[in-house]
């Protein structure tokens, strides 16, 4: 179904045109799993007029069970019917919703909602949109819990292989006929570099679509890798050795429909917006960082060496930067899009997009100065000189990540006082949880000697 601005009149005339009996109502806890719950199609009219109550104490992030009534409210723009589902009779659709407390207020810990509390400081700001252009990279394997413990990979192509190393291919275009099926644009698709390795590069969009559409587009991935059998994965580092999975972000701001990061006028096309804009994301980075690299695995794909940056600067063709100003031709606005290189696709998109936006305006409130760009390979400066210019790096863990968004009045802003508590609370709990194990690596390094 072609993408379009669809009202609640015209979802329930496109309910009868397809003959759909369920729609599923999707929406996503704190940390980014997706939920979901069905309607009958015939409570569509009350789900648009009043929402759907739910019990929302089991769900994680959410209120405790004295508060757990909660309300789902369908979006009628997400409508899509769901293309892996029967067609012509019985057929299923879904569609976003927006989470609410009795009385219809937006509940505080709805991460859509947080992420539409950053767009409105945008808009405050004479901002149109935050438009993001995601890149979500995948592994597919034979089996989510392979013997042995190391997934067991279907190819060993390298990056854009286009031969039959890549077992994957074929899925990959179902996939996106799929997801153009219910108005997700993929722009490109091509192998990575990794093995069984694989990347989505999403039309951009502004930032509410742009996160529905991450969230569409792992079901969707993961969904026909089941199909053939397989487990498509987005954890951020599924194999030792070998690059992780990234989710870079292309970004801009727009005002009165133009790139408001666009200047002809300047050497590097970077307006003074934007360069406020790149300097707050920098200067915040490391406090942000759990809201785009969430997860204690994100931590093994952000060090040197595979790809993934690690260090607090910009540049314009160095990939071992934390932003990079990709070029394009002379005149052309796309080149004023910075690329934001240490998300993962793991993240909860509407927290991550959130945090993103709100350190930039937050640069551009302030003033911030852009440093000068890093255009060499840091991977190849020493620690002592890296100190001599300036330069920071990334936290190395979930943990330390953790006290720093514990201390950030940025992030609590971002967040929302019940939401931030409640995500630094999981986040603890989960790198207490990993801290405490005793791993193969120590049996075998340590046991022997010690």
């Amino acid at each position: 179904m072609a993408q379009q601005s669809k009202t609640s009149s015209d979802v329930l005339d496109l309910v009868d045109e397809h003959n759909v009996r369920f729609v599923r109502l999707w929406f996503t806890d704190v940390l980014g799993h997706l939920k979901s719950f069905s309607i009958n199609s015939t409570e569509l009219e009350r789900a648009f007029d009043g929402g759907i109550g739910f019990d929302g104490a089991s769900l994680t992030g959410f209120n405790p069970v004295e508060e757990s009534d909660m309300i789902a409210r369908p979006d009628p723009s997400t409508f899509e019917l769901i293309p892996w589902r029967p067609e012509g009779i019985d057929a299923v659709a879904r569609m976003f919703c927006d989470i609410e407390v009795p009385g219809g207020l937006p509940y505080e810990g709805d991460p859509r909602w947080i992420l539409k509390r950053a767009l409105k400081r945008a808009a405050d700001l004479g901002f149109d949109d935050y438009v993001i252009g995601p890149e979500l990279e995948f592994f597919y394997f034979k089996s989510a819990r392979p013997e042995g413990g190391i997934p067991e990979v279907l190819d060993e192509g390298g990056y854009f292989d286009l031969t039959t190393l890549d077992a994957g291919s074929d899925v990959r275009r179902e996939t996106v006929l799929a997801l153009e099926r219910m108005g997700v644009h993929v722009s490109s698709i091509h192998h990575e570099a990794g093995p069984s390795q694989h990347e989505l590069d999403l039309k951009a969009s502004g930032a509410l679509s742009a996160a529905d559409d991450i969230m569409t587009s792992k079901i969707v991935v993961k969904e026909y890798a089941v199909q053939e059998g397989w487990h498509a994965t987005f954890m951020p580092k599924p194999l030792d050795g070998v690059n992780g999975s990234g989710m870079h972000l292309h970004q801009s701001l727009t005002r009165d429909g133009k790139n408001a990061f666009f200047d002809t006028d300047r050497p590097t096309v970077l307006s003074s917006t934007a360069k406020s804009f790149i300097a707050g994301q920098l200067r915040h980075a490391r406090e942000i960082a759990p809201l785009y690299a969430q997860w204690v695995n994100s931590y093994k794909r952000l060090v040197p060496g595979f790809e993934a940056p690690v260090y607090l600067s910009w540049s314009r063709r160095n990939r071992s930067s934390l932003i990079r100003v990709p070029q394009r031709q002379s005149g052309e606005s796309g080149g004023a899009r910075p690329e934001l290189r240490c998300p993962d696709p793991a993240c909860n998109p509407y927290l991550c997009l959130a945090g993103m936006l709100q350190a930039g305006l937050e640069g551009i409130e302030k003033g911030y100065e852009l440093p000068e760009p890093m255009e060499e390979n840091l991977y190849h400066l020493g620690p002592d000189e890296m100190a001599q210019r300036g330069i920071e790096q990334l936290p190395a863990t979930l943990g330390e990540s953790i006290e720093l968004a514990a201390d950030s009045e940025l992030v609590l802003r971002t967040l929302g006082e019940h939401t931030f508590r409640r995500f630094i609370e999981l986040k603890r709990q989960e790198w207490d949880s990993y801290r405490v194990q005793v791993t193969p690596y120590e049996i075998e390094s340590f046991l022997p000697v010690l």
